[in-house]
């Protein structure tokens, strides 16, 4: 799996996933990734997918174990550059109300813009 991580702050990670896909071929290996990167002292996660177009049940359910442990630490995930399809999957799963979802990281790291993606 190939990944990039960025710190712009103490409690911010940025986590740019480098892959067209987020499906069963990398699930494993990210949910041990985001068990690493969800620690008490990360309360805010930025997950750019602006490479992957295409995502399965699996990738869904690897975002879903990181806001899940992001949450009981008190943090949040924050998704930036969801494509259409991928986002269209997130829709139909009810995942958008539970995930902020922002066109750019850098639109993220300033959240007083909040032109958040509905």
């Amino acid at each position: 799996m190939n990944f990039e991580l960025l710190k712009p702050d103490k409690s911010t990670i940025i986590f740019k996933l480098r892959e067209k896909k987020l499906d069963v071929t990398i699930s494993s290996e990210l949910k041990a990734e985001f068990l690493v990167l969800c620690q008490s002292d990360v309360k805010r996660l930025i997950i750019d997918l602006s490479q992957v177009d295409h995502c399965d049940s699996s990738g869904l359910s690897s975002l879903l174990f990181c806001e899940r442990r992001m949450r009981e630490n008190n943090g949040e995930v924050i998704l930036t550059g969801v494509a259409d399809k991928v986002l269209s999957l997130i829709r139909i799963a009810r995942l958008d109300t539970l995930f902020k979802i922002f066109p750019s990281v850098e639109e993220a790291l300033d959240l007083k813009i909040k032109k958040q993606v509905k």
